[in-house]
């Protein structure tokens, strides 16, 4: 498959039949395609299941990014559309017999639509910065603040969808009568799949609007944010088949199911985590986002001071975690570079001059709001260091030098918290989504935590959500059997701390 422009041997991870299913008839390959929709790019990628092998190929690869109109920020919708579409129907070509489809996309970002799903409002990008108002006007309101994140379990962030949606109805009151629904965007891509509409209840945990004691929407905050409670459904659980593809002729026999819309939830499923809750996750792309699983929301005020979010696992568990900007650093440094790296050989060059340099003196501060997007992420990241007294990075691998050991200090940073308000003790960290090819990055969070980190070359969405279709078509048993499988097959590359 091809990452970054470079064609490597597609990943194989082998995992045994599930005992439920001993001494199975031979049965034919199964072929799943799972749409990953990213920030900034997306995939297609086909898995294929036979003889107890997961196989992965990429069909398709394109890039995305939201557009700005006048002061706004949009989402090209169809441009995306566009590109699922063409993606499956080169899975079609390339595998006759596609017995499913699942869509992940990242989290918050919604549509707007009527009775018969037609657009009534635009896309907005989580990244516009229309909700700033209301970001101040919760975070000036104690009670308020305190009241929200009680009944949802999850911060005020600049981009959740209950700041976005109490936006878009306070300047356009008119949409709430011409919005019949409210879609997260992998419900939407299910809907424009399907013909049917239904909220999902992973990425439904991203918005600040559901009921953090049950699987149903929070009426307090619906109300407090004054939204219509008709815009939402009773979240359903990945695993749900919504029916068979309409619309592409030529995957006119595979099932349209839900898996985790969430793509941090289905990274989640992907990670081949040990029983007993002592891995720490770390799922890094452009967000780097930093959690563990459990049977409780981690709440009160040190959690509230401290943004944990807590979103929901496939199972309906949670995902206490926090959000360290990942990526987004990187990937605007970049553009200030005429000679950014093109291909993977490119950036594993780039990566190996920056591991060469000493560390940095002074780290960034990579909760600084300056970061979120600015004109030059270049010029955001001198004024910093210049505030403290520190001179810029004089090249690009001194940036990366800089960016890696800056994140990796946020991450470690992130596990202590967790540490200090739960009670727990992780013994290793778990990498997977492009952070996790990236040694330098590894090394620095290793060094900064003090305990391992396994990093996972591996399409973690993607796997997590293959992983659902497969155990909804009952090819795979459960989670767990899918989890320990490839905890045996996969090899992880162990970044140990220096010094110990």
């Amino acid at each position: 498959m091809a990452i970054n422009g470079v064609t490597i041997s597609s990943p194989t991870f082998n995992y045994p039949v599930s005992p439920a299913a001993s001494k199975p008839k031979p049965r034919k390959a199964i072929h799943c395609a799972a749409v990953d929709l990213g920030a900034t790019s997306g995939r297609v990628i086909v898995g294929t299941w036979s003889g107890g092998a997961l196989k992965l190929t990429e069909v398709h690869r394109f890039p995305n990014a939201f557009q700005s109109l006048g002061r706004h920020d949009y989402w090209n919708l169809p441009g995306l559309w566009a590109e699922a579409q063409a993606g499956l129907r080169k899975a079609a070509a390339s595998f006759p017999r596609i017995a499913s489809v699942g869509v992940d996309t990242w989290g918050v970002d919604h549509v707007l639509v009527d009775d018969i799903g037609r657009l009534v409002f635009p896309a907005h990008a989580y990244r516009d910065a229309r909700t700033q108002a209301g970001l101040q006007r919760l975070a000036n309101t104690r009670a308020a603040l305190e009241r929200i994140y009680a009944a949802t379990g999850i911060p005020n962030v600049f981009y959740n969808s209950s700041l976005q949606l109490a936006e878009a109805v306070a300047s356009c009151p008119a949409v709430t009568d011409l919005a019949s629904r409210c879609l997260l965007l992998p419900d939407y891509f299910n809907f424009l799949l399907s013909g049917r509409m239904e909220n999902e209840l992973t990425i439904a945990s991203t918005t600040q609007l559901l009921d953090v004691h049950s699987t149903d929407w929070s009426r307090a905050t619906l109300d407090y944010f004054h939204l219509p409670p008709r815009w939402f459904s009773t979240p359903v659980f990945p695993g749900r088949k919504l029916g068979r593809v309409t619309g592409i002729p030529e995957l006119k026999d595979a099932e349209v199911i839900v898996v985790p819309g969430h793509d941090t939830a289905a990274a989640y499923d992907a990670m081949p985590a040990e029983p007993g809750g002592a891995d720490l996750f770390v799922s890094c792309g452009t967000w780097s986002l930093v959690g563990f699983e459990s049977d409780r929301p981690v709440l009160g005020p040190d959690a509230l001071a401290a943004r944990v979010a807590n979103e929901r696992t496939a199972g309906g568990g949670y995902r206490p975690l926090t959000n360290v900007i990942g990526f987004w650093l990187l990937e605007g440094v970049l553009k200030a570079f005429p000679n950014r790296p093109r291909s993977e050989q490119d950036r594993n060059r780039l990566t190996a001059a920056a591991a060469a340099l000493p560390a940095p003196r002074q780290l960034l501060d990579t909760t600084d709001p300056a970061f979120v997007n600015p004109p030059s992420m270049r010029a955001a990241i001198d004024a910093q260091l210049k505030a403290a007294g520190a001179r810029p990075p004089r090249d690009l691998p001194g940036y990366v030098r800089l960016i890696c050991a800056s994140l990796g200090r946020g991450q470690a940073d992130a596990k202590i918290r967790f540490e200090q308000m739960t009670g727990r003790r992780f013994a290793r960290i778990l990498v997977v989504g492009g952070g996790s090819r990236n040694p330098l990055l590894c090394q620095a969070t290793a060094d900064a935590a003090g305990i391992p980190v396994v990093s996972y070359s591996l399409e973690g969405t993607a796997v997590g959500n293959l992983a659902r279709q497969l155990i909804a078509l009952g090819a795979v048993k459960d989670l767990a059997t899918f989890r320990a499988c490839l905890a045996r097959q996969l090899k992880g590359t162990v970044h140990s701390p220096r010094g110990t």
